[in-house]
């Protein structure tokens, strides 16, 4: 994991006001979602977080994500263990996020795990869960937090990137190793690391519905495209912008065609991990399922 830059000192009224928007902003989405969120620190919320991480996950062996005596001890060291509640259907716990601080010299939060009940997906109850995140990191003057993700899952680089205004700064090579669960299988963990700058206007806007859109140049060039028969295909980025794709449906992919999926992994490794390696940056990722780079001296 990279440090985070160093951010500007914010004055305590303007830290205060920041504070209190992005609290607003915590509560209109998870009114939105038809939810509650909250910390959790009692056994029994503990114990359905770790089962609601097993249904979504479901590791092979004895592995799991997470313990309970491991979210406990996450809480009592004053690590981000949170919960989401259905408002409207006896407060069942719904979805859950974790996350623990970095060393005291960047005081960054990295959120480590984040799921969602697979009958409350489609209500935004994930976005619930990070705007509660940055309004709780915000309020203990943490201006930053990480987290990674499968770049090859399209979804989530939407999420991530588009509707939560994130941003992509490393490549990561199979960082978990293997993890042979219902979600991964035996697929290479290849993540992609972001950062989420809680004070900036952009992130602000997208935790109010306001995303920054995710622009093209006009001469924005094919990196990773696909063939006529869904095959991943390279060529060399030239110009200011770059477009890499991904697959519609990777997880689904990974049993239909197992060998396809492998060279999609290896296809997204070598462009959009050689293009962050050469110095470009992700701008965004579109709903048609690119992500956008530019190289940084471009305006």
């Amino acid at each position: 994991m990279t440090n985070p830059p160093a951010a500007t000192p914010l004055a305590p009224g303007t830290r205060q006001r920041i504070a209190a928007d992005a609290l607003d902003a915590a509560t209109a989405a998870a009114r939105a979602a038809g939810c509650h969120v909250r910390p959790i620190s009692a056994l029994p919320d503990l114990e359905a977080t770790c089962r609601l991480f097993e249904g979504i996950w479901k590791p092979a062996g004895e592995n799991g994500l997470a313990t309970t005596e491991l979210l406990r001890a996450m809480d009592k060291a004053g690590s981000y263990v949170a919960a989401a509640f259905d408002a409207a259907d006896g407060g069942d716990l719904v979805g859950a996020c974790i996350g623990f601080f970095g060393p005291p010299p960047d005081g960054s939060l990295h959120s480590h795990i984040a799921g969602v009940s697979a009958r409350m997906r489609g209500r935004s109850v994930g976005f619930a869960l990070k705007a509660h995140q940055r309004a709780w990191a915000l309020e203990r003057r943490t201006g930053h937090v990480s987290w990674t993700f499968d770049p090859l899952v399209r979804r989530n680089a939407y999420f991530n990137l588009g509707k939560l205004a994130g941003r992509a700064v490393q490549y990561l090579p199979n960082f978990y190793g293997p993890m042979n669960d219902g979600i991964n299988g035996a697929d290479d963990t290849d993540r992609l690391l972001v950062e989420w700058h809680l004070a900036a206007p952009e992130v602000a806007a997208a935790c109010h519905g306001h995303p920054p859109r995710a622009r093209r140049l006009p001469d924005a060039a094919v990196a990773l495209g696909a063939t006529s028969d869904g095959r991943p295909h390279a060529r060399a980025a030239t110009g200011p912008m770059a477009l890499v794709a991904v697959p519609a449906d990777i997880e689904r992919l990974r049993h239909s065609d197992p060998r396809s999926a492998a060279a999609w992994r290896s296809a997204v490794r070598d462009v959009l991990g050689g293009l962050l390696a050469d110095g470009w940056q992700v701008t965004g990722f579109d709903r048609a399922g690119w992500y956008l780079l530019v190289r940084k001296d471009t305006p």
